[in-house]
């Protein structure tokens, strides 16, 4: 399974129907609303720096963007990031201007800086997930926050995409467990039921296992 999420498999679910690891509400970056857990935990944030971990087609990082953030936006998959930066700009280009895009591995990339927010929306790294959160949480700057939002396993049963994959899900506490307590304030570890519209216009039931962190300055 863990040849499943590489390069080759996101660019191809890309060509075919445009989307990869949204948050699964169909329409387009500039067509629907960032992800909502994003909104409710980040929304009382003073903009910065922002890592968009996993972009997709740019949702997250433009509303990010729209709210004075300067954000890193990365994604395995270049035909992602053209979507993305082509929505971006056809929003607003002052906007797009505070978002750079960047194709990477995000279980191989390094960044050179830290950042005040970083955000991961359902994700599905080659091995462990645990590992990237690991490599997440290492570049927060001392004060920020880590938010990362997966697919819980209750999610198995909703129809949702990849409700079948097992290794896409996590639970909010495992995503805890890799933050040393001496380091990091949880704030948020839950399981959030929402109802989403999928691609067929059907509307399925999903959780979302939501983790919101603080590093201690």
């Amino acid at each position: 399974m863990a040849e499943e999420f590489g390069r080759t498999y996101w660019e191809q679910r890309y060509e075919g129907h445009g989307h990869g690891h949204g948050h699964g509400d169909a329409g387009t970056a500039h067509g629907r609303p960032p992800n909502p857990q994003l909104v409710a935990e980040t929304g009382d944030l003073a903009p910065g720096r922002a890592l968009d971990a996993g972009t997709g087609e740019g949702a997250e990082a433009v509303w990010l963007a729209s709210r004075g953030w300067r954000v890193t936006a990365v994604d395995i998959a270049a035909g992602a990031l053209e979507r993305a930066r082509r929505n971006a700009e056809d929003l607003d280009e002052d906007v797009a201007d505070r978002i750079d895009w960047i194709r990477a591995d995000l279980t191989e990339w390094t960044p050179q800086e830290r950042f005040d927010l970083v955000c991961s929306h359902y994700a599905h790294p080659q091995g462990p997930p645990q590992e990237l959160f690991r490599r997440l949480a290492a570049v927060v700057a001392p004060g920020g926050t880590l938010l990362v939002v997966g697919h819980d396993p209750a999610d198995r049963h909703s129809g949702a995409p990849h409700a079948e994959v097992t290794s896409a899900h996590v639970t909010a506490r495992e995503i805890a467990d890799v933050l040393d307590p001496q380091e990091w304030e949880v704030l948020t570890a839950e399981a959030r039921p929402r109802t989403v519209t999928v691609a067929d216009g059907r509307e399925i039931a999903m959780s979302d296992a939501v983790l919101r962190a603080r590093r201690r300055g």
